[in-house]
């Protein structure tokens, strides 16, 4: 939280960053895993950043699956699925 995130109400593993341009990150917290989701890269660059300061990290990148959640993208039209269907 000493870097600008708020705790959702919700959820007290998923913390929430907004900025002045309206812009938002999500970052979810399970033990030692951490998935940061945003629409601005340069934030989300920026952001992890200021966490390596503080946690030892290492970026995977971009991952198809976290905590049994798959993740789909659509990066030309801008979205994104999460799903937990079983294969």
């Amino acid at each position: 939280m000493e870097h600008g995130y708020d705790r959702t109400t919700s959820d007290h593993c998923v913390f929430m960053k907004r900025f002045l341009d309206e812009n938002f990150i999500i970052l979810l917290l399970y033990i030692d895993d951490m998935l940061i989701v945003g629409h601005d890269a340069k934030n989300i660059k920026s952001s992890k950043g200021e966490l390596n300061k503080s946690f030892a990290m290492k970026d995977l990148r971009s991952k198809k699956q976290i905590l049994s959640i798959k993740t789909t993208r659509d990066r030309k039209n801008e979205k994104l699925w999460l799903t937990q269907e079983r294969c």
